[in-house]
């Protein structure tokens, strides 16, 4: 099947999500009351470790929940979306459920955010924050970012990557949801103002233009209902990974758009949840 692409004439419309679901400002408060209350409920079991310290800013900060078990399967780490300049651990904790009942150890790190940021800094505090998690957990390592957070983890795997080897080379499995992999069309974007991503930067931190650095299985992930560049940016770094050599998939799920395409995170037999834990 051929798959066709329409050139982009509003590069602020092509990328704005909010504008594209109807009702998103609930998505995120929705989330937030779910995410407080699993905070409270694996709290009360012992299995939550809140706001550990990973770095030096007031955003290093990640919380850890851990399994109903003595040694954990291997170690989640879910990095969050928001364009790189919002948002922050709090709103997503109840995504960690589906992997934590399935026997992982899963993080959930806030990182410091655009324009106190570069995107080199904000991946760089990603890699210090999955170093920190690994040090508290034993076994295989597997990494799912959403939208932002999709560039974030591919961005571990790729050239010039700031993860240190120890903690990459346990990484077997990596989930870009709805993930930018090439960053030059955000430039395009009125969010650029925040961002201030310059044409040096879209290429250095741009995953689909750099090379894949680690051997794992990468599976990137989009809604079917998504904006039609986000579907393309997940699809490019497929292609341009899989041309280097890399085990990688895209593959669209029918019937979720940019928000709940990583609900199924929060079910241990949720789509996602079984590919994070598999």
């Amino acid at each position: 099947m051929t798959t066709f692409w329409t050139p982009v004439a509003d590069f602020d419309a092509a990328y704005d999500n909010s504008a594209a679901v109807a009702g998103s400002s609930a998505f995120i408060g929705e989330f937030g009351a779910q995410a407080a209350a699993f905070r409270e409920a694996a709290g009360a079991r012992g299995r939550a470790e809140l706001d550990i310290v990973y770095g030096t800013d007031a955003r290093h900060r990640l919380d850890l929940f851990r399994p109903d078990r003595d040694r954990p399967q291997g170690l989640v780490v879910f990095v969050h979306g928001g364009y790189w300049k919002a948002l922050d651990k709090s709103v997503w904790s109840h995504l960690a459920r589906g992997a934590r009942d399935n026997g992982y150890a899963v993080a959930v790190p806030s990182y410091r955010l655009a324009p106190a940021a570069r995107l080199a800094e904000i991946a760089e505090d990603v890699a210090r924050a999955v170093l920190h998690a690994s040090q508290a957990v034993d076994g295989p390592i597997r990494l799912v970012g959403h939208s932002a957070g999709g560039h974030l983890v591919a961005r571990m795997i790729a050239s010039d990557s700031p993860l240190p080897a120890s903690a990459m080379s346990r990484i077997d499995l990596v989930v870009p949801v709805s993930g930018l992999s090439d960053l030059r069309p955000i430039r395009r974007t009125r969010m650029n103002d925040i961002l201030r991503i310059d044409a040096r930067e879209a290429q250095a931190e741009s995953p689909a233009l750099l090379e894949p650095v680690h051997d794992c299985r990468i599976e990137a992930v989009v809604g079917a209902d998504e904006l039609p560049e986000l579907r393309r940016q997940t699809h490019a770094l497929a292609s341009a990974w899989a041309g280097l050599g890399a085990r990688i998939a895209a593959s669209e799920i029918a019937g979720t758009h940019h928000f709940d395409v990583v609900a199924s995170l929060a079910d241990a037999s949720g789509r996602l949840a079984r590919l994070v834990s598999a």
